[in-house]
This record gives structure tokens, sequence and C-alpha cells, in this order.
């Protein structure tokens, strides 16, 4: 397979890893667009929210968890933060495998589109 995020999860790719279990991985971007930049994905390979069975409702769930946790070990957690989840080309999705993105650390705009 040649995404780049499942090359991160077999170790094939350096990440700058800041969480990991079973089910998902934690990591910075590498192209941050916020003090803290945080990308979270599971280890399975799915394509985008498009691709997610109804069972999948507990993934996002998981990542929502995980990403709590770790605003709490950035330190950005009372300031605030913002989760993003791409989905498709048009929806600005860059890298076809399911990622959560947890960005703070300043002051993050409130423009939507």
């Amino acid at each position: 397979m040649d995404c780049v995020f499942c090359k991160i999860v077999a170790g094939e790719i350096p990440a700058d890893i800041l969480y990991q279990d079973e089910g998902m991985i934690a990591f910075r971007d590498i192209n941050p667009v916020a003090p803290t930049h945080l990308l979270i994905i599971p280890r399975k390979h799915v394509p985008s929210l498009a691709h997610l069975s109804e069972a999948g409702s507990s993934l996002i769930a998981d990542m929502v968890k995980v990403a709590n946790q770790l605003a709490k070990m950035e330190g950005i957690a009372e300031g605030g933060y913002r989760l993003v989840i791409n989905c498709g080309k048009q929806g600005g999705q860059l890298v076809p495998h399911l990622h959560m993105h947890l960005l703070g650390g300043r002051q993050l705009s409130d423009a939507l589109g």
C-alpha cells in the first residue's frame, strides 16, 4: 500500500509519536498550522469518514478520547482547541487515510469556510 500514514503505522516512515495503542496512533503534523498540531489516526486503513460503517462511530469516539488526553498532555485543554476531520478531496483531505487534527496553542480563527 502506498499510504503515508500506513507507512508511519508500520514504522517505515519516522514520526514524532506521542500516543499509540492497539487501535490508533497519534503524532505531530510535519506541516503544523498551529503551535500544537497533532494527527490521530486508526492503525487500520480507512480511506475517509465516508468509508466508515455504523460500527465506526466507536472509532471516532475513541479518537476524540485520545484527542482530549493529548490536549491535556500538551497543555491546551483549558485554553481550548479544535478537532477537525476532513472528508474527501473537496473537504480538504490530503491523505486518503482517516485522520483527526488536534489544533491549539493560539487563538484560532472562527472562520469555517
